[in-house]
């Protein structure tokens, strides 16, 4: 065996080295299309989800969290999605749309004659109905999706979307109303406003209801496993997404997340369980609470939640939208 010497060696490192930044920088990708199958596991098995809740049919759940607010959820689906209908006088939002292994709109439009609009938390397969198409879409504006969609169609990037984990190809979104952090969406005698709670993903949002004291969370939190080391997450957007739900959020919120960790019904947390979050975030960034494993490394966070990051010499702290903290 011929050692490389001079101008050789000096290739084979730099090879090397950019052999090392690729993998480094495709670490998810490459590691979730080495072990998944592109295809989603198969429909769990239907369940009684007790009182308060009701089968729509075979697959979706109803439950009225109050008169205007109800969780539709997707108890079914391996990931246990829950999507929120939001009743105002004037229009209705529809917060995520599951994955589309069933169509979303026939249990909207029993329970609503008002016009939707749909709203994605974030771009993740589970959450914007891929194949379905709505009449009405609002997405989050932010400076490089609104580059990307001059004519108001914005094709989803498969970091963005991670639909090959389930076989499913990114869709291209309609976008009728960009709105931006820190905005109140009117229905009439109702309003939401529109926190940017980046972490999971660069492009998260929840609303807040604060006249009826609730917190539509998507996957920024929810009672589980919390996934940070996703291609677009990041820990220091993680704690400012906490600290604009910490400094926005009235005491006694109710927080709905978008996937549950146990029946029956749709997933509930409280501010308490965020204050947690952000403890436990500043704990891991000085090495005073440890993980388990290695890729991705999980953290308890209390007994409700953890959270699943990179390697700590991996993990970014530096938020990439600073501007828009506490909106």
């Amino acid at each position: 065996m011929t050692i490389p010497t001079g101008k050789g060696l000096i290739a084979l490192l730099l090879l090397i080295l950019v052999a090392v930044t690729v993998a480094v920088s495709q670490r998810y990708m490459i590691w979730h299309y080495t072990w998944d199958t592109p295809e989603a596991p198969p429909l769990l098995d239907q369940v009684d989800e007790g009182p308060g809740v009701r089968w729509h049919d075979n697959y979706f759940t109803v439950q009225a969290l109050d008169a205007r607010t109800f969780a539709i959820g997707e108890p079914r689906y391996y990931q246990r999605n829950y999507n929120y209908l939001l009743l105002g006088t004037e229009r209705a939002v529809l917060f995520d749309a599951g994955p589309g292994v069933r169509d979303i709109r026939p249990v909207a439009q029993a329970l609503t004659d008002l016009p939707v609009t749909f709203v994605p938390s974030h771009f993740h397969v589970d959450h914007v109905g891929n194949e379905i198409t709505f009449e009405n879409v609002a997405v989050i504006d932010l400076p490089y999706l609104r580059a990307r969609a001059p004519d108001n169609r914005l094709q989803l990037t498969d970091r963005e979307h991670l639909g090959f984990h389930e076989g499913v190809a990114a869709p291209t979104l309609e976008v009728d109303e960009w709105i931006s952090a820190g905005d109140t969406m009117q229905l009439g005698d109702r309003s939401l406003r529109v926190l940017y709670t980046p972490g999971h993903t660069e492009d998260s949002i929840s609303l807040l209801d604060v006249d009826s004291g609730q917190l539509f969370s998507g996957d920024f939190i929810y009672p589980g496993p919390l996934y940070a080391y996703l291609p677009n997450s990041g820990m220091g957007d993680y704690v400012q997404a906490a600290d604009t739900v910490l400094s926005s959020a009235p005491a006694g919120v109710r927080i709905l997340g978008a996937h549950r960790d146990r029946v029956p019904g749709a997933p509930q947390l409280t501010l308490a369980d965020v204050q947690d979050l952000r403890a436990a975030l500043d704990a891991i960034r000085s090495g005073e609470l440890s993980g388990e494993g290695f890729y991705p490394v999980r953290y308890r966070i209390n007994p409700r939640l953890r959270l699943l990051a990179d390697p700590w010499w991996l993990q970014d702290w530096t938020p990439r939208r600073p501007s828009l903290a506490s909106r």
